[in-house]
């Protein structure tokens, strides 16, 4: 076993580190453990970084490295060319997707994981310096984010025709989805208490657990208003929780099932595209800033922590304006 005392619930390294056998594999587990509570990243980070060190933390006791002391930048490139030569794994790999190697964009995600595991160890004094230093991240080309149309936008909105509660909980949703951009998770863990619908807005509780207050337009509100009148108390069971939308069963939505609602929606409202959920938070930006918005006001209203984040909806916008201008303008 690796040789760790404990000091006010947290691991501080023994003596006998050096020479005890998946040393790196305990202090990932320390790592998310440190992710989850105290930098309150979300789930599904803390199962990225987990499934991305614990790939490293496998290598590294293959190749004999008893403790993070021991990992220079020299078994960091050894490591990211052995990932770069990993083919695709599990059932949904396919015979194709087999025979690929790792997208640059899954090895940045790699590099990226081992540096905050190496600053959290440096940190901690687990080790006494940090090997990703010098260790920088690979060119990583950005995809310009889809969006639906205003006319596509329209049909997915229409409000439905009965008063079905499932139904009027999926047109909430996607009014509330399109009107404030919300991320999936932030839809499905929206609380009543987090409504201020007579006010015009909800508090929003993001990644990191930042909390940001976003307007909700006149229609999304009337549609939550329908909805919470007329649909969830019919939803509603004994043990249900305090979110605001609810499964037939009276249960919170999981990331899947809402994920399958709104596409079930897309498809009933006649779209032959893919969309994904994600698309409507990205129409919601889009649209913003084609109708003049400002970057900083769209960079607030996403939770964005950065505003680079939010500029390539400029690069969006910019290219569906050239577009009008060259089809309409007499002179192009």
């Amino acid at each position: 076993m690796p040789s760790f005392a404990k000091s006010n619930g947290r691991l501080v390294p023994g003596r006998e580190e050096r020479h005890s056998p998946g040393v790196i594999a305990t202090l990932v587990e320390e790592f998310v453990i440190h992710v989850r509570h105290e930098r309150g990243q979300s789930a599904n980070t803390q199962r990225t970084y987990a499934s991305l060190l614990g790939r490293f933390a496998t290598w590294a006791d293959a190749q004999k490295l008893a403790s993070a002391r021991d990992v220079g930048v020299n078994h960091l490139m050894q490591f990211l060319e052995h990932e770069r030569q990993r083919r695709m794994e599990g059932p949904s790999a396919g015979k194709a997707a087999a025979s690929q190697r790792l997208s640059s964009a899954s090895v940045y995600l790699q590099v990226a994981a081992l540096r905050a595991f190496f600053r959290f160890c440096q940190a901690e004094g687990f080790t006494p310096e940090n090997p990703t230093e010098n260790l920088t991240l690979p060119r990583r080309w950005k995809r310009l984010p889809k969006s639906l149309t205003t006319a596509e936008i329209e049909c997915l909105l229409q409000p439905p025709l009965g008063a079905d509660p499932s139904a009027l909980c999926d047109h909430a949703v996607l009014e509330v989805a399109y009107a404030s951009g919300l991320r999936l998770a932030e839809l499905r863990g929206l609380r009543l208490e987090q409504l201020h619908l007579e006010s015009g807005f909800i508090n929003v509780i993001g990644k990191g657990n930042k909390e940001r207050v976003v307007p909700v337009g006149r229609q999304a509100v009337a549609a939550l208003n329908h909805y919470l009148g007329a649909g969830r108390p019919h939803l509603v069971k004994p043990r249900s929780p305090g979110t605001v939308f609810l499964t037939q069963r009276g249960t919170a939505f999981a990331h899947v099932t809402l994920w399958l609602r709104i596409k079930q929606c897309v498809a009933r409202a006649g779209i032959r595209r893919n969309v994904t959920p994600h698309m409507l938070r990205h129409s919601f930006a889009t649209h913003l800033m084609e109708h003049g918005a400002d970057l900083r006001v769209i960079q607030e209203l996403l939770g964005h922590a950065s505003i680079a984040t939010t500029e390539v909806y400029t690069h969006v916008a910019g290219t569906r304006l050239r577009e009008v201008h060259k089809r309409f303008h007499p002179r192009v």
